[in-house]
């Protein structure tokens, strides 16, 4: 039979740090049945005084995630008096910080939402990329931070998602001589676009296994050696007539191409993180 658990998670703020480390710590007991309630925005105050109350009807263990000393020290000698098992997950790892560098800690609440100011950069960054993925939108090209062009199998879309992680806005336009390029792409500083490019042999291999992969003929136009050279040559024409940087993606891993895109953005004043 499981065994039941009450775990009270108290926070001075929303809560959600203190409930991951429960969750993430009780991971580890999976035959327990635990339940988890959480109380945000903790004050001094008679609700405080309820919630433990309650904790030691419960003989719930208390875990809690408060940076203010005075209400720190009211629920550890509170769980300490009622025999309650409690955890106190950052206070020890702030003293112990507070020693290593001879500073005073600021006590204050919320500062963890403010430094998760990047995570919603790379929200917004990635949404970004994944609606100007393949020249679906091109007055986005005036707003990215980064355009990728290339032919087709170039990694412009895997590329675009990897560098949309490192909070830069990737717009990427497919080439090829029977497309058209927008005109806001002649707009676009020449040091904010990075032109892909791959090797025939390369090109012809990936191309063939995806026509496979599609349960079709591999001997298609798309992979004919004729058709890969006329899309290099169109391609490599635009690079030039742009004035762009050209990356060969062949024997390259994402991460690699990524960290060379980044170096080169960072020379230029683009980079983003």
């Amino acid at each position: 039979m499981n065994q039941k658990l009450d775990v009270f998670v108290l926070s001075d703020g929303v809560g959600e740090t203190a409930l991951r480390v429960a969750r993430a710590a009780f991971a580890q007991f999976p035959e327990m049945d635990t339940t988890y309630t959480k109380y945000p925005f903790i004050k001094k105050d008679n609700q405080l005084e309820n919630i433990l109350n309650l904790a030691k009807e419960r003989n719930a263990v208390v875990l809690h995630t408060i940076v203010s000393k005075e209400i720190c020290q009211t629920i550890n000698q509170f769980c300490q008096n009622n025999q309650l098992v409690y955890y106190d997950i950052l206070n020890p790892i702030i003293g112990t910080f507070a020693q290593m560098t001879h500073q005073e800690p600021l006590r204050k609440k919320g500062l963890l939402h403010e430094l998760d100011k990047d995570y919603f950069d790379m929200i917004s960054a990635m949404e970004f990329t994944v609606s100007n993925d393949d020249g679906q939108n091109p007055k986005g090209f005036l707003e990215a931070d980064l355009v990728l062009l290339g032919i087709s199998r170039t990694s412009k879309t895997p590329l675009s998602l990897y560098l949309a992680n490192k909070n830069i806005k990737v717009a990427n336009l497919p080439l090829g001589p029977t497309t058209s390029l927008p005109e806001q792409l002649w707009k676009v500083d020449p040091e904010k676009i990075i032109g892909l490019t791959n090797d025939m042999n390369v090109l012809k291999k990936i191309r063939r296994q995806r026509m496979i992969a599609y349960g079709l003929d591999p001997n298609t136009t798309y992979s004919e050696e004729d058709e890969i050279q006329k899309e290099l040559d169109y391609s490599n024409g635009i690079y030039k007539k742009l004035g762009c940087p050209v990356i060969n993606v062949a024997d390259r891993s994402i991460e690699e191409t990524a960290a060379i895109i980044m170096e080169k953005l960072h020379f230029n004043g683009y980079k983003k993180s």
